[in-house]
């Protein structure tokens, strides 16, 4: 097992999951990062490992998100492991948190690391089968929040919201479940 992968058990043994779904999805997750050749990577055409961020404003009192133009949903920030990254989930959830908003972040200070983890299919497309992202989800600050920009390649807009706003544009359990995390350690 390479050390990015033994990290990433390490990581996954210290998450304590909040309901049955996440439960059931940190179970499944701890079994695929020992199990796929590598984790991290795309070319794992079952599953692979993301990172993903919800990001606030420096009060906490506002989340963004993004119109994500893939899936034609309300997200957060996140997407696919780089090299780069070499395996750390962490260094994935802050560069796809900067490349989507354009802002400047860091980890919420009091946050768990991860804050969530959740698994969810990708439907079929053209070039690629339907599989499954074994999201790992942090909570992070916007140190300039009005640098907000989105990528038009990978959303088709991005906006500050309140959190019940976030919430109503929430439209499955598990992402609900993440947004309702954060408001609690980010709106003390």
């Amino acid at each position: 097992m390479s050390s990015a992968s033994a990290s990433l058990v390490e990581l996954l043994a210290r998450h304590v999951p909040t309901d049955d779904k996440e439960r059931e999805d940190l179970s499944r997750m701890r079994h695929f990062a020992t199990s796929l050749t590598e984790p991290f990577s795309r070319s794992q055409q079952e599953a692979h490992f993301t990172g993903s961020a919800v990001v606030v404003d420096a009060d906490g009192g506002r989340v963004a998100m993004l119109h994500h133009a893939k899936l034609k949903r309300w997200l957060q920030p996140g997407g696919h492991a780089e090299a780069g990254d070499s395996g750390d989930m962490e260094a994935t959830a802050l560069r796809e948190a900067r490349e989507e908003t354009g802002c400047r972040v860091h980890l919420h200070p009091t946050a768990p690391r991860p804050l969530d983890v959740d698994i969810h299919v990708i439907p079929a497309r053209k070039d690629e089968p339907e599989h499954c992202h074994l999201d790992v989800r942090y909570l992070v600050v916007a140190e300039d929040p009005e640098a907000l920009a989105h990528d038009p390649a990978e959303s088709f807009g991005i906006q500050w919201l309140g959190w019940d706003e976030a919430l109503a544009r929430a439209d499955e359990a598990p992402l609900r479940r993440m947004l309702l995390k954060a408001r609690l350690l980010a709106c003390p």
